[in-house]
C-alpha cells in the first residue's frame, strides 16, 4: 500500500496571488469586487473589498468561497441544484452554514487535492465566476 504524498497547503502568498489576479480581472472589466480566499479548513487567508464595491459583496464573496470549498465545486455548477425541483433545494436552509448558491465561488486544487477556495462578489454572477476562475488559473 502506498503512502499518500503530502500536498502543500494554500499559503498566504498563494492567497495574495489569487486576490490580485481576481481584482485585476475585475478591474480590466470595469467591475468593483470583493475577493475572499479560504484555506482547506475554511479559515480566512485573504480578503479585499474595492473601495467602491457594494458592501454586501464582502459577505457574498465569503459565502461563495465557503460553498465552493464545502461542496468542492464551483458555485456556478450548483445553482440549478437548489432550484425548487433540484436535489439540493432545501440545503441552504437545512444547514446552519453560510452557503450561497450564486456563481463566483471556485475551489482551489493542488495535485488533485482540495486546498482552499476563492470567492468573488460584486459583479454579475457570470462575471464573478470568470474572475474567480481566472484567479485560480494563475496558481496552475
Amino acid at each position: 500500500m502506498s503512502t499518500p504524498t503530502a500536498v502543500a497547503p494554500l499559503t498566504i502568498d498563494d492567497a495574495e496571488t489569487l486576490v490580485s489576479a481576481a481584482r485585476n480581472a475585475a478591474e480590466a472589466a470595469g467591475v468593483t469586487v470583493s475577493v475572499t480566499v479560504l484555506d482547506a479548513g475554511g479559515h480566512l487567508l485573504a480578503f479585499r473589498r474595492d473601495d467602491r464595491a457594494v458592501l454586501i459583496s464582502g459577505e457574498t464573496s465569503t459565502r461563495k468561497a465557503y460553498t465552493a470549498l464545502q461542496l468542492n465545486a464551483p458555485t456556478a455548477d450548483l445553482v440549478d441544484l437548489v432550484k425548487p425541483d433540484g436535489p439540493f433545494h432545501t440545503l441552504p436552509t437545512a444547514l446552519d452554514q453560510p452557503l450561497l448558491f450564486i456563481a463566483g465561488g471556485v475551489p482551489v486544487h493542488r495535485d488533485g487535492r482540495l486546498i482552499g477556495a476563492v470567492g468573488v462578489g460584486g459583479g454579475a454572477p457570470e462575471q464573478d465566476h470568470g474572475f474567480a476562475t481566472e484567479a485560480v488559473g494563475t496558481l496552475a
